[in-house]
């Protein structure tokens, strides 16, 4: 890496003047300093020339004399100055007529950046090229750091907010790219260390283009060959340059898949937050960490991967512990009853999402089965432990033989009294002895759904409020159920659409059922495939054949 010197090299400059004997002098001056000069004799030339020449084929300074045959060198500066393609462009004017202090005064207020007055000493024309190129490469240099801390800013919000490995390593190499590489491959175990993820990105030829990104899977070896020529097992970044050879061989440690990237030399950028933590490796072309700013902000970016990742397995690891927790809230096995053959799923939302109160029970009372799911309001541990709470009074108190009705309201003051402010909602149903009724206590929750023998399914409305408002609860319903009658009891998580009418879910919901299969494990897994796709919001479902 070299770092950053103010730079007073070469030059291509630009000579403009329609005197060929002064084009001659200070094109002479100029190249036996070593710049590259071109040329031209009137205003409309050298803008035409500047037009047609490439952003990073522009000359970097411009000598423009101010008294021109087309127009003055004022104008030219201005014209210079107002278009985006040579905006940066520095502008010398020279004269030998407009010597004045008036005219000096004139031109800087229009754009140049300095002004010469004929006779011009050589020594005196190299200094003030040397210094109007030193300051303007030094301010280019500080506007293209400020726009690479500003791609490592947006690469960091990007790498934060990666809901999973692979659209962390794509954030990683974009943001490679962003901070000048021509290709960059990003590579990270995932968080709960299963596979190995890598996205490879190249600079596509065309400037409106997208870079196009490549994403692999494979194993740890990768990680642990490049840890050989780097950090080993401590904690910290490191850079290192990679030979072809090098980087193929370390590549050929994966055997799991053929990443497909080019075997070619790489500067390696490693990081490791903690001890015993994997790796996180950010591969680029050697041109892009020369210089010293640029593999600063390299090795951030490959940092901030590091921690981002950390932060995600962080996340995913306490996710785990939380689900685990609820999990262990929800009943362990389901009652053999007589009649009745019952068939239960749950299913979590996605690992960024936090757990809720989403819960189920089937228990066998004096008066009957009774089959209950509910729903504690909020996504948090806490939600989660209030669910525990309600299940386990639930079963208290259904063992005494209380009737739906009543267990709600006993609910309701219990949540009033223990957790005030936190609300749940709670579907009852209490099949009689003999199976061929049923009685629904519905405290604020999505109804039921009943499947008739011959296929059709209906919702049983009836319901009362939530609970923990202190409120009353309605008497509960009673509805009569043929033999071979299904219920399903379902939570919202399985059918509500953030922005859709819930009214859509429903419906869809009781048309799926009505045609499901006989079989409820089948059932159960049907609608979750159908309905839970990408849910934000737990499941739980619970079905009953009633024989």
């Amino acid at each position: 890496m070299t770092a950053p010197v103010p730079d007073t090299g070469p030059a291509t400059v630009l000579v403009l003047d329609d005197n060929a004997t002064t084009r001659y002098i200070l094109g002479s001056w100029l190249r036996r300093a070593g710049h590259q000069v071109v040329e031209a004799v009137d205003g409309a030339q050298a803008l035409a020339l500047l037009t047609g020449t490439p952003a990073h084929e522009l000359p970097e300074i411009a000598l423009v004399d101010v008294r021109l045959p087309d127009m003055t060198g004022f104008e030219v500066c201005e014209r210079i100055k107002e278009r985006p393609h040579t905006t940066d462009l520095p502008v010398v004017h020279i004269s030998a007529t407009a010597i004045e202090a008036s005219d000096r005064t004139q031109g800087l207020h229009r754009g140049a950046d300095a002004y010469l007055t004929e006779p011009i000493d050589p020594a005196e024309l190299q200094a003030t090229v040397t210094a109007v190129l030193r300051y303007t490469r030094a301010r280019r240099r500080a506007e293209r750091l400020a726009d690479r801390v500003a791609a490592l800013h947006r690469s960091t919000l990007a790498l934060y907010g990666a809901a999973d490995a692979d659209a962390m390593v794509t954030a990683a190499a974009l943001g490679a790219i962003e901070l000048g590489a021509a290709q960059a491959s990003a590579i990270v175990l995932g968080p709960h260390r299963e596979n190995l993820h890598l996205a490879h990105c190249v600079l596509s030829g065309a400037a409106e283009s997208a870079p196009e990104v490549r994403l692999s899977t494979g194993s740890a070896a990768l990680l642990d060959a490049l840890a050989h020529h780097t950090l080993g097992d401590a904690t910290g970044t490191d850079t290192v340059r990679l030979t072809a050879a090098q980087w193929q061989d370390a590549l050929a440690t994966d055997f799991t898949q053929d990443h497909g990237l080019p075997v070619e030399p790489v500067t390696l950028l490693v990081a490791r937050t903690k001890p015993g933590r994997p790796l996180v490796a950010v591969a680029v072309d050697p041109s892009a960490a020369e210089d010293l700013d640029q593999h600063r902000l390299l090795s951030q970016l490959t940092q901030a991967t590091a921690l981002a990742l950390e932060a995600l397995r962080s996340q995913a690891e306490e996710h785990a512990l939380a689900l685990t927790l609820q999990r262990s809230f929800l009943p362990a096995r389901l009652p053999a009853t007589e009649g009745v053959d019952l068939a239960v799923r749950y299913e979590p939302a996605s690992d960024r999402s936090e757990i809720g109160g989403d819960f189920y029970e089937a228990i066998e009372t004096p008066a009957g089965l009774l089959l209950a799911i509910g729903d504690v309001a909020g996504h948090s541990l806490e939600a989660a432990m209030v669910m525990g709470e309600l299940r386990h009074a639930l079963r208290a108190y259904a063992i005494e033989g209380h009737d739906p009705r009543t267990l709600l309201q006993r609910l309701d003051a219990l949540l009033v009294q223990l957790r005030p402010g936190i609300t749940a909602t709670v579907c009852l149903v209490l099949v009689e002895p003999g199976r061929r009724r049923v009685r629904i206590a519905n405290a604020g929750h999505l109804p039921p759904l009943l499947r008739l023998p011959d296929g059709s399914a209906h919702f049983l409305t009836e319901h009362g409020i939530l609970l923990g408002l202190n409120l009353p609860q309605p008497p509960a319903a009673t509805h009569d159920t043929p033999p071979g009658s299904t219920l399903l009891l379902v939570t919202d998580g399985l059918v509500e659409v953030p922005g859709e009418n819930l009214e859509i879910g429903l419906a869809a919901l009781r048309e799926s059922f009505s045609r499901a299969p006989g079989d409820l494990d089948e059932t159960g897994g049907l609608l979750l495939e159908s309905f839970a796709k990408a849910q934000a919001d737990d499941v739980a479902l619970l079905l009953a054949r009633l024989h």
